[in-house]
């Protein structure tokens, strides 16, 4: 995934507590099989509603997300961060996110922010009272900032790692390559193993070594 340093940009204020997973993208959206084409079931069954705020011109572009205290509950569902990223947003801001959500979140490149209660409710109204309110979020300072604010945010080493290098769990195992190669070659040949390409050394599972336990 992208390294993610820094998110800049107008705040979309979704003024909503307990924002599940199921209402950030419905279950008839798990059936397909591609990563790709969230984006129209986001937020689906409210965007039917004129007065939605994803609806409003005036936040077309915005790339952060500031949502209600607990914000991503109820089931893991990795289309939930895909679709909010297909819609144009790097980072949702919340007083509280689910921690299934903030997982998904860290191992897709979405920023996940949690603030104390007040500035939430502050970045809130700033985006409510004008929607062309700037916030930028630094993830190597673990801040926040817009007009007349500045706060900090709880981020541990080993996510903020992952943004910056731009880590997903693949890539985490690949700087492992080298030991996983070595403890490959030292297993016994009649264990299981995964075949190599070209070459036909792999052998089936359950298989043992005749003559051998």
């Amino acid at each position: 995934m992208k390294p993610v340093r820094r998110v800049a940009g107008r705040v979309v204020p979704l003024d909503r507590e307990n924002v599940d997973t199921d209402q950030i993208i419905p279950a008839h959206w798990l059936k397909r099989v591609e990563r790709t084409g969230y984006a129209p079931g986001l937020f689906e069954a409210w965007r039917r509603d004129p007065s939605f705020v994803l609806n409003d011109a005036r936040y077309a572009g915005a790339a952060i997300l500031v949502a209600g205290p607990n914000f991503g509950s109820g089931s893991s569902r990795e289309h939930a961060v895909w679709a909010l990223q297909e819609s144009g947003f790097s980072a949702v801001v919340s007083s509280r996110l689910a921690d299934i959500f903030r997982s998904n979140a860290l191992k897709n490149g979405l920023l996940a922010v949690e603030v104390a209660p007040d500035v939430a409710r502050r970045l809130m109204d700033a985006a409510t009272r004008e929607p062309s309110t700037e916030v930028a979020i630094d993830v190597a300072a673990r801040t926040v900032d817009a007009p007349g604010l500045h706060a900090t945010f709880a981020l541990d080493d080993h996510a903020r790692r992952r943004l910056l290098e731009g880590l997903d769990d693949i890539a985490l195992t690949l700087r492992h390559e080298a030991d996983i190669a070595a403890h490959e070659r030292s297993r016994p040949r009649w264990l299981p193993r995964a075949p190599r390409p070209g070459t036909a050394d792999a052998v089936p599972s359950g298989e043992r070594r005749r003559g051998g336990a």
